[in-house]
């Protein structure tokens, strides 16, 4: 074999070993680096018969979705103590606190009770309702808040399994909520393909804006948290010009509002006139079968995931990083259009320049306490949409600010940033340095045989 064919063989040979070792590394739940499984008998010999419970216990125990829980938990207790520290009954009973400590004690927890009490009741069930409907009313509110947030949440989780830090989602939302709110009230289509071209139209325009980052990302290298952080803002002061102008203008107002969009383009109500519930909630829950299925069951998701987890690896398997960027901001922004077409066609059925609020913002929080996987992150817009639905209700109810579900929004970014803080106040074990099962009390693990020894 001459030298030129050898060369040729060693190369073949180490990029197969390559596309060996990245397969076996990225296939994990979250998209990390992860060494392929060693067999249990090599880890430990002859197993305990509790090993196999242990094992289980020791993964639920330093896994990350414990962490995230356990992250809802602590901000939750934090933000009861800040509902005691303002309460003016707690104030009260604290200047004789050394003569009566249970009094100041009993006042702050029935503080943080009510208003935690209150915000489930605007959240999820009102049991003081007089009909069933206003019983189940908040849990209705809390999806239909819950729908941009779920869709918008999907695009930044999936592009952090990319490994990009998609910050541009309400830019994104914005520019999908402008085009489909244009094709919503200037084109009159029959039922069907009317709210069709709507939701194409957002879809489009969130992808083009979303795809514009994924393109100078891979052609300049720019960096796609300073690129979405500028294209928010364009995003923001693009829609509010639309607004000025005739094409965009309500006729007969000069205030910076749209005309409502045709019925034909709105989403029908899931259960009735009698809640605000729309079927934007049902494509927001088929948005997030579809992004499981390309995590999870499509050469493309696996090839994203192998470009977040190790780029140089990735090329060297022979996967496009550059094209790679591209689709998966395409994807990341068509989601965040969903989100926009939710609110033009379903909750506020016109166009103002506060159609994304901060939906595109809450979404990052959303994806990072969902651990950036599709279901994690659809449960995670749920709970978000309970605090910004049940806000609300418990200030008037209690006259807690409604500023401290922000402030329990907020601790719970920290604790997810923080999980080696986590860890540590709950004695949890870091992962993989868990202890594995010990061998039964008089019995030594055997070492392998050697070979080459006589008998």
């Amino acid at each position: 074999m001459s030298e030129d064919e050898h060369k040729h063989a060693r190369k073949k040979t180490d990029e197969h070993a390559s596309e060996v070792r990245l397969e076996a590394m990225v296939d994990t739940e979250d998209g990390r680096i992860a060494p392929p499984p060693v067999p249990a008998t090599a880890q430990s010999g002859n197993l305990h018969p509790e090993a196999s419970s242990q094992t289980v216990v020791q993964r639920i125990m330093s896994g990350d979705a414990l962490v995230a829980v356990l992250a809802v938990v602590l901000s939750l207790i934090a933000g009861g103590i800040l509902i005691a520290l303002t309460d003016e009954d707690v104030a009260q009973t604290a200047t004789y606190f050394f003569a009566r400590p249970q009094d100041m004690l009993l006042a702050a927890w029935s503080a943080a009770s009510e208003a935690y009490l209150a915000l489930f009741q605007g959240s999820v069930f009102n049991f003081e309702g007089e009909t069933f409907t206003r019983m189940i009313s908040p849990l209705m509110q809390t999806l239909t808040v819950a729908t941009p947030l779920i869709c918008a949440g999907l695009g930044v989780a999936l592009a952090f399994r990319a490994g990009l830090f998609n910050i541009g989602a309400q830019g994104q939302i914005i520019i999908g909520a402008t085009l489909a709110a244009w094709v919503g009230f200037s084109l009159h289509l029959p039922v069907g393909i009317h709210l069709l071209l709507v939701i194409v139209a957002g879809i489009i325009g969130g992808a083009i804006w979303g795809g514009l980052v994924g393109l100078l990302k891979a052609k300049t290298g720019a960096h796609e948290v300073i690129l979405t952080i500028m294209l928010n803002y364009v995003a923001i002061y693009l829609v509010t010009y639309f607004l000025t102008t005739p094409a965009f203008q309500r006729p007969g107002s000069s205030n910076p509002i749209s005309p409502q969009l045709d019925e034909t383009a709105m989403y029908p109500p899931l259960f009735g006139d009698a809640f605000r519930l729309h079927w934007g909630f049902i494509v927001a829950l088929l948005a997030t079968v579809f992004v499981w299925w390309l995590l999870k069951r499509s050469i493309i998701g696996f090839e994203l995931r192998a470009v977040g987890a190790n780029p140089v690896a990735a090329r060297t398997a022979g996967i496009s990083v550059t094209k790679g960027y591209v689709v998966v901001m395409l994807i990341a922004g068509a989601l965040a259009g969903l989100a926009g077409v939710a609110q033009v066609a379903g909750t506020e059925q016109v166009l103002s320049s506060g159609v994304a609020a901060s939906f595109g913002f809450d979404a990052i929080t959303v994806a990072l306490l969902g651990r950036s996987t599709p279901w994690g992150t659809f449960f995670a817009g749920l709970l978000f949409g309970a605090f910004r639905a049940g806000g609300v209700t418990m200030q008037i109810s209690t006259g807690t600010s409604i500023d401290i579900v922000l402030v329990v929004q907020s601790l719970i970014v920290l604790f997810i940033a923080a999980p080696p803080l986590v860890r540590a106040l709950f004695h949890l074990p870091e992962p993989g340095k868990t202890k594995g099962p010990r061998s039964p009390r008089g019995t030594k693990s055997r070492k392998p045989a050697t070979t080459g020894g006589s008998a």
